[in-house]
């Protein structure tokens, strides 16, 4: 009888063992440890579309979840343009990605843009019916418009679209193929403004900035968060009657990720507001032009904003 509680003991001791070791693991293919060494729980997969910008959006994202929760995250940066990022957010391939409610409204859904507010409401309004959610905007809005010299801009005491389109008889435009034949492009602005350029001449989007920097054309198009405006100090001017519709970034993220991980949506509003037009050129020219590392470029700038520690 002693011998065979011997056997039973000792059973039971290696039990609570393996017991101990699968806890100090983890346990699970999903887990992972946060900076505390805390077990991680649950893992959700962050994606951006292919240009640096949004991989940026979409790094500060992973990075400030992994510092405020116990969330895994897997980083899918890079899949492609807009429809392949939509689809797969909406095929639950990816979790969440940072997206632009103007093309959320236009593009998904073909539906007509309004101001900024009213955009943005419109962009939550008709991601219910996907289950979809937008949370609170970063604060840039990376949208279509004009831009000159500085010394031009001087020179001619230019400030807004309406204040270009008094002087355009004496400038040249020089712009992507595209922006000179769409409606939302040149005809448009045209149309609402009276612009009549001296000469249009479209070119490929990597000419186009050189081209003004070395004088060839006066006034080009740019997306407001370009990092070649900085580059070759570059003044935007304002759309003053609106007519380009705003496209201000934002975090999307499935319905059901967030009733799973409710944290999620108190997390990602500490982005809200964050980043300005101006703080969003300098990002992106840290990558584009200064060749620096994503990741590196990333964490210093939650860093400087106090979100997460060094």
């Amino acid at each position: 009888m002693k011998f065979i509680n011997k056997k039973m003991m000792v059973g039971l001791l290696a039990i609570a063992m393996v017991a101990m070791l699968l806890a100090a693991c983890g346990g699970g293919v999903n887990s992972g440890s946060n900076a505390d060494g805390a077990a991680r729980v649950g893992e959700i997969t962050v994606g951006s579309k292919n240009f640096t910008e949004n991989m940026l959006l979409a790094l500060m994202m992973a990075e400030l979840i992994e510092a405020k929760t116990d969330i895994k995250v897997k980083r899918q940066v890079n899949l492609g343009g807009s429809n392949v990022a939509w689809s797969a957010l909406k095929n639950d391939e990816i979790q969440l990605y940072p997206e632009y409610s103007g093309t959320v409204v236009a593009n998904y859904y073909q539906e007509e843009t309004g101001n900024s507010a009213e955009t943005l409401a419109k962009t939550r309004e008709l991601l219910k019916e996907d289950d979809l959610v937008f949370l609170e905007p970063f604060g840039i809005n990376n949208t279509y418009t004009l831009a000159v010299t500085r010394e031009t801009a001087e020179q001619h005491n230019l400030q807004t679209f309406s204040d270009l389109a008094k002087v355009s008889e004496e400038m040249v435009l020089g712009v992507e193929f595209e922006f000179l034949d769409r409606d939302d492009g040149f005809p448009g602005i045209q149309k609402l403004y009276g612009m009549n350029f001296k000469q249009q001449k479209g070119m490929d989007h990597g000419i186009m900035y050189q081209s003004i920097a070395n004088g060839e054309t006066d006034v080009t198009n740019a997306y407001a968060t370009d990092a070649q405006i900085q580059v070759h100090n570059l003044v935007i001017l304002q759309d003053d009657k609106e007519f380009f519709p705003p496209y201000d970034g934002g975090p999307i993220i499935r319905q059901d990720t967030l009733e799973k991980y409710p944290e999620l949506e108190e997390v990602l509003n500490q982005m809200s507001g964050l980043i300005s037009d101006e703080e969003m050129q300098k990002l992106n020219a840290d990558i584009d032009v200064e060749g620096l590392k994503e990741e590196e470029v990333v964490r210093q700038f939650l860093i400087e904003k106090g979100l997460i520690e060094s």
